[in-house]
């Protein structure tokens, strides 16, 4: 996940401060053979996210965010000649799905670039199919190191598997580490629990915390992993509130997430609960209502609230009428379709004004996006040589009086061994 540099936006950013209609929630769906629209080229954009279930309001964050970079770039007409659609399909946070989703947009002979997914597990059951295909992808969310860097990425092997595949959120690399140097360095935490639910993303994240609180000189008191579809943690807790642990830290997803947290509390342990990117939600707060307050969670990125370079997104999003916020991976989700946006743009500017057909397109849209640099809503965009994205920095939210308030922001600094 998932999860994610104080820079003015770009003219062509800056410049939509429009009004867009309510029903900009809305998108078009487009299967069919016809490659133009009003004389012109049409490139569909598509979307993979969970759009129901547990995870649909960071899915529906991610859709509508998406759809509104579409409706900009038509609006500013940002790639002359071409008008932007968008496809979104539901993953309902499953890898098979994701993978079928994946077969789909690479069926689809108008889709050049795909924005998603949420889960990196989701994520790595769709990269063979896109890379095999050259179909770029960029995920606003995904934070497992392993989706970019190879399999062996902690023994220092990193290995780049598929050229496809960009994110602009950072990763657990940074995130669990981050997270860990803030509690003891700065909270004087010295006990932690910690637990995981098995997936790619909560057992990677778990792991990475894990490792930097030890080095440091932290105590982990005891190790546990749930499943995530459960909802009664009870022996959790109380082994927790045995443990004496200081905090709990949770490699997870806020459907679990939050009623852990309030069976420890209700167990008699006063640890709060710390995690991921995928703790910041409303929904986490709104599950847990009063048991979960002081708990923390880091982020990618800075608050968007602070960043000059998001207050036309804010605008403009409120402004369209969507039904659902845009949840903590808004601003990296637009950014991730603009970025799409950017690298078609480069290619139909290198080639007469034409975007090449099939997989030769869709090759050079994988091309243009390693070169890919602009002023975005969350910051500069830009990526490294495995694709990941070059903006580090991330923050600290604790839930208080019923809300997530940045206590931290700022950029990982990697400690020595």
């Amino acid at each position: 996940m998932r999860h994610r540099s104080l820079l003015i936006l770009t003219t062509a950013v800056a410049a939509a401060s429009l009004a867009l209609s309510a029903c900009g929630s809305r998108d078009d769906d487009d299967d069919g053979d016809s490659g133009t629209s009003g004389g012109g080229t049409t490139v569909t954009i598509g979307l993979d996210a969970p759009l129901t279930g547990d995870l649909s309001a960071l899915g529906q964050g991610i859709k509508n965010s998406a759809d509104l970079a579409v409706k900009t770039a038509n609006k500013n007409k940002e790639v002359e000649g071409v008008t932007f659609k968008l496809e979104s399909l539901d993953d309902q946070a499953q890898a098979g799905v994701g993978q079928q989703n994946a077969t789909r947009f690479v069926g689809n002979k108008n889709i050049y670039g795909v924005v998603g997914p949420l889960n990196s597990h989701v994520g790595q059951s769709m990269q063979k199919g896109l890379g095999n295909a050259g179909l770029v992808q960029v995920s606003p969310a995904n934070t497992a190191p392993e989706l970019s860097q190879g399999p062996d990425w902690q023994s220092g092997k990193k290995k780049r598997l598929y050229d496809t595949y960009f994110r602009t959120s950072t990763t657990d690399a940074v995130q669990g580490p981050y997270a860990a140097q803030y509690l003891y360095n700065e909270r004087k935490l010295r006990r932690a629990y910690v637990i995981d639910d098995k997936k790619t993303y909560g057992a990677g994240l778990a792991g990475t915390f894990s490792d930097e609180f030890k080095r440091l000189g932290g105590t982990v008191v005891g190790t546990d992993h749930i499943n995530p579809d459960d909802r009664d943690f009870s022996a959790v807790g109380t082994k927790v509130a045995k443990s004496k642990a200081d905090f709990v830290y949770y490699g997870g997803e806020y459907p679990a997430g939050s009623p852990l947290s309030a069976q420890i509390t209700k167990a008699g342990s006063k640890a709060p609960v710390v995690g991921g990117d995928a703790l910041y939600s409303a929904e986490y707060i709104k599950l847990g209502k009063k048991n979960v307050e002081g708990d923390l969670a880091t982020s990618v990125g800075a608050p968007l609230e602070t960043l000059d370079t998001a207050k036309t997104f804010m605008k403009d999003y409120k402004a369209a009428g969507y039904d659902l916020p845009y949840e903590a991976y808004g601003g990296y989700s637009y950014d991730s379709a603009w970025a799409i946006v950017q690298a078609v743009k480069a290619v139909v500017e290198d080639n007469d004004g034409k975007l090449p057909k099939g997989k030769e397109g869709r090759e050079k849209v994988t091309e243009a996006m390693q070169k890919v640099s602009f002023s975005g809503v969350t910051g500069q965009v830009s990526f490294d040589k495995y694709g990941d994205t070059t903006n580090k920095q991330l923050s600290v939210y604790e839930v208080k009086s019923g809300e997530h308030k940045p206590v931290k922001t700022g950029t990982f600094q990697e400690s020595g061994s």
